[in-house]
């Protein structure tokens, strides 16, 4: 068998990527309170687009239109933001991208009165608007022209929340085991698939969650292989603590690495290592160390949305990010270095 190598064209689900690597959703916080896109954030994917990634997956995409988790989010709650969607992902499409838009559920508000609900609050009824939400916006973004959708189910999200028993303690079907805890996310693909069968269906879970009485990595293979089983075509592996800080080349790179390597022996669809990718030579290490096919990064784009082009050209150095998060600081989350 031939060594995987960043560069091969390789496939994604039924998506044929020019290479393994993909742009893991993050966070601009570039919209208003409606959640439309604008040009300032069109622009942003096209040059990742020109810059060579094998796909782009969006920054957190709400299905709600009073979700408040995080400022700037996009939305895709309603019919009328379809538009602005359209607009990015033709745009991308000219450039000969891939893009998926990672949907999310931050808060859950009933209403005006009973708002950010705790999990084990929530009634049956609850659960139904929930998963009506994820898969409503799963048909518009199917309908905006997105090559496919992420579920978000990682780094503390209603969904992440939802599986870990650090907040989930019901008693009835949706609470207790892994199994039970991980039924939404099973109903919620389930329906999706039905509803989108062009659509390529991600998803972001945490590997643990790296505290006491949390998710396990145990139970987050067995909710892995429950989705699969539901329908997901591709999971990114991640977990708690994501954008360390002073990841150097060759010495701490992947540190979620042992977990995505584990899933993917198990499971029979694509996996995905998120966390300190930062030179060649280790992604392809970790790509022949086991089953991940493919690597996902973000901060390094952000510093060098060309990423992709200069390693294909031969300059084959590690990325340039220094793993600082002072990107958080700025006006769109780009890199310091690149402020003009």
């Amino acid at each position: 068998m031939s060594r995987k190598k960043i560069f091969d064209a390789a496939y994604l689900g039924d998506l044929c990527l020019k290479n393994r690597l993909i742009r893991s959703a993050t966070w601009e916080a570039l919209c208003d309170e409606s959640g439309a896109v604008g040009d300032e954030l069109c622009e942003m994917y096209c040059e990742l687009a020109r810059g060579g990634v094998g796909a782009i997956i969006t920054s957190l995409t709400s299905v709600t239109d009073d979700d408040h988790c995080l400022e700037g989010i996009l939305r895709l709650s309603k019919d009328e933001l379809m538009e602005s969607h359209k607009k990015l992902v033709d745009l991308v499409h000219e450039e000969g991208g891939i893009i998926l838009t990672q949907i999310v559920l931050g808060e859950y508000h009933r209403n005006e009165e009973d708002r950010n609900l705790a999990i084990d609050d929530l009634t049956m009824e609850d659960l139904e608007r929930v998963k009506t939400l994820f898969v409503n916006t799963a048909i518009r973004a199917e309908k905006a022209g997105y090559d496919g959708i992420q579920l978000h189910a990682a780094h503390g999200f209603f969904l992440s929340r939802f599986i870990s028993p650090t907040y989930n303690h019901r008693s009835d079907c949706y609470g207790g085991s892994a199994e039970h805890r991980g039924r939404l996310l099973f109903e919620i693909l389930k329906e999706i698939g039905k509803q989108c069968p062009k659509l390529h269906l991600c998803m972001k879970i945490n590997s643990s969650d790296f505290r006491e009485g949390g998710l396990t990595p145990e139970d987050s293979l067995i909710i892995c292989k429950m989705c699969e089983e539901a329908g997901v075509h591709s999971i990114e592996v991640s977990g708690t603590g994501t954008c360390r800080t002073q990841i150097k080349a060759g010495i701490n790179e992947a540190y979620f690495k042992e977990y995505a390597i584990d899933f993917a022996a198990e499971l029979g669809i694509p996996v995905i290592l998120v966390g300190g990718n930062r030179s060649i030579e280790n992604m392809e290490a970790v790509l022949n160390e086991g089953n991940v096919e493919f690597l996902s990064l973000s901060r390094p784009l952000i510093r060098e949305p060309n990423l992709p082009n200069r390693w294909f050209s031969g300059e084959t150095e590690p990325a340039k990010c220094i793993s600082c998060n002072k990107c958080y600081d700025t006006h769109g989350h780009v890199c310091i270095f690149n402020v003009k």
